[in-house]
């Protein structure tokens, strides 16, 4: 009987682990997709980047984002094959006017990002550009595309990790844009 016991009990906390495990992965609570964010719910960060455009005399700055306006920023490149798939909602969301768009290309050369949005269009009202990714380590993004929900007050107060897709935008990006009065 011990030794039935001694040959169980390894099959026992095997079981047990692995209902804990499968636990963890089918809780509907739980989105590994999520990575909390220490920027949400904070001001955003000082930084000032040049403009895409020669003929834009300035650049994209924190100033441009505390202005009193709801802002939607997208980190973005012409190299990032999800930033493609985003794109067009934010072709939309332009056409809609119901935010503010910026842009921010990411590492990317800019007549690269010129010819990207040549060629899909241009959604944003501003465009900065962060030749050498030190904007982005401050903002806190890990890799493109990456979007920021910006309050009036100009606190960030949704951060987006990966392309955004239309389930994304109408079931929690413009419901918080409507609640923050954008």
């Amino acid at each position: 009987m011990r030794s039935r016991l001694f040959f169980l009990a390894p099959v026992a906390v095997f079981l047990v682990i692995a209902g804990y495990m499968a636990w963890g992965l089918m809780d509907p609570e739980r989105n590994p997709s999520a990575v909390p964010s220490a920027r949400v719910d904070q001001p955003v960060p000082l930084f000032a980047v040049p403009a895409l455009y020669d003929s834009e005399p300035d650049g994209l700055a924190t100033a441009d984002l505390t202005n009193g306006k709801v802002t939607l920023v997208n980190f973005f490149a012409s190299w990032c094959v999800p930033c493609q798939v985003e794109h067009p909602l934010f072709m939309q969301l332009a056409a809609q006017g119901k935010v503010e768009l910026v842009g921010i290309a990411y590492r990317d050369k800019r007549a690269d990002t010129r010819n990207w949005l040549k060629a899909l269009g241009n959604p944003y009202s501003k465009i900065g550009v962060d030749q050498n990714g030190r904007t982005a380590i401050e903002w806190g993004v890990s890799g493109v595309p990456e979007t920021f929900v910006i309050d009036r007050e100009g606190r960030i107060r949704y951060q987006h990790i990966g392309p955004i897709h239309e389930r994304d935008l109408t079931g929690k990006i413009l419901p918080l844009i409507e609640e923050l009065g954008g």
